[in-house]
């Protein structure tokens, strides 16, 4: 994967993958045009992007009754320079099968590479609603 980012503002640049393009600045508040979300917003976006793709097609494959799925994903950077320490995501879908639904989301959680590369580097709760 090669992802490339150019300079588009004094504050503000563009990713461009394959024929995607991403905006990625500051607020306002930290000297940016708030033009895109900033790095670490994208950097959280990716991980559940990365598994809601990876859960979605579990779902498929084993055509489970899994509808509505949404994840939240938190984290708040802490400590001087910033990191992000913890991070949790909270899977919540409509089914009659709980379980399934649970398996379903371990399944994703092997699957996911941002998950694998992360998942010795930081605290990555997965969950349920």
């Amino acid at each position: 994967m090669i992802i490339h980012v150019r300079q588009t503002s004094p504050s503000a640049s563009e990713a461009v993958t394959g024929n995607h393009r991403v905006m990625i600045d500051r607020p306002t508040e930290k000297g940016g045009s708030d033009a895109g979300p900033m790095g670490g917003e994208l950097f959280l976006a990716a991980i559940g992007g990365c598994f809601m793709s990876t859960l979605l097609a579990a779902v498929r494959a084993r055509e489970a009754d899994v509808t509505g799925v949404q994840t939240v994903v938190d984290a708040t950077p802490t400590g001087t320079p910033p990191v992000f320490g913890k991070i949790t995501l909270t899977v919540s879908a409509q089914t009659a099968d709980p379980a399934l639904l649970g398996k379903i989301v371990d399944i994703a959680a092997h699957g996911c590479i941002m998950i694998n590369t992360l998942r010795d580097k930081l605290d990555i709760t997965i969950q349920t609603a």
